[in-house]
């Protein structure tokens, strides 16, 4: 079988510094054009800036720059240069474009509850493309991707939802703006899902567990009929019964759940079917393992 070729010419580096250089104009625009000016602190380092701007008036961009410089000490040490050139890239362009943003004066909307919706959603576009490039805007990105190294099972965008919110108490405590944390909480619960969206996709996969006596008919209606995926016979048995069971296994896409339940009708109305989430799913229909992110 033929390896797929990591692609590192220059176009892909044209179009990686693309992203990054997209990512960082959204995430600037939703900072100053929806969050900053109706006090919806970004968690993070950002977060503590913002912080900090408020006690001494210190700009913002300037003060994530000068905090991030340990943390890209770290993430060189523990990721290498690849992802210090591109995270570098991102903290600096968008630390640059947060302050320039800053002197059009232009505020989108004052009414918190939008601006906490929509300027969630395009900074969680903005992050996740950049992610999506294995690149970073420094900070606390740094810090998950450490964290995701020892609970991968946790998305990208929980353990940011979860550090961020130390960052919004903070906040909150500091400077005595409940009501802005609040609305705070809002913005990164929207921009941490929007994150996870980017970055694993809208159609996540399913993974079916289905225990019938009628296995062999419904494995040959999942492998040869129209859902055309395939099976995994795993063995179990019944605690109370003590009686030998096989348990079919299989991953769908969450558009084919419908089909699948038919199907399962179809064969056995008193089958056992059971459907979870399952994000991160490489292989044969669907994505590459070789273009995992």
């Amino acid at each position: 079988m033929k390896l797929k070729r990591k692609p590192n010419g220059l176009a892909h580096l044209v179009k990686k510094y693309s992203l990054i250089a997209v990512g960082c104009v959204l995430y600037a625009s939703a900072f100053q054009f929806f969050l900053y000016p109706n006090s919806i602190t970004s968690g993070g380092v950002v977060g503590t800036a913002m912080i900090i701007n408020q006690l001494a008036g210190l700009p913002v961009g300037v003060m994530t720059i000068v905090m991030n410089i340990p943390l890209f000490i770290v993430a060189w040490r523990h990721f290498g240069m690849d992802l210090l050139i591109g995270s570098l890239v991102g903290m600096w362009l968008s630390s640059v474009l947060v302050d320039l943003f800053a002197g059009f004066g232009i505020v989108l909307t004052h009414d918190p509850m939008l601006a906490a919706v929509i300027g969630g959603v395009v900074k969680g576009t903005g992050l996740g493309v950049i992610y999506y490039v294995g690149a970073t805007t420094g900070g606390i990105d740094i810090v998950v991707k450490i964290l995701r190294r020892t609970v991968a099972s946790i998305n990208f965008g929980t353990i940011m939802l979860l550090l961020d919110t130390v960052i919004i108490a903070a906040y909150a405590l500091v400077l005595g703006r409940y009501e802005s944390a609040m609305y705070s909480l809002i913005a990164m619960y929207v921009t941490t899902k929007v994150v996870d969206l980017v970055l694993y996709g809208i159609d996540n996969a399913c993974l079916c567990y289905i225990i019938s006596e009628k296995t062999e008919e419904i494995t040959r209606e999942i492998v040869s009929g129209p859902l055309h995926r395939g099976v995994t016979l795993l063995e179990g048995r019944g605690a109370y019964s003590g009686a030998h069971r096989e348990v079919l296994m299989c991953v769908i896409k969450r558009q084919q759940i419908g089909q699948l339940k038919r199907l399962v009708k179809g064969a056995d109305e008193r089958a056992f079917f059971i459907v979870t989430n399952a994000n991160n799913v490489f292989g044969n229909g669907f994505e590459s393992i070789s273009e995992a992110r």
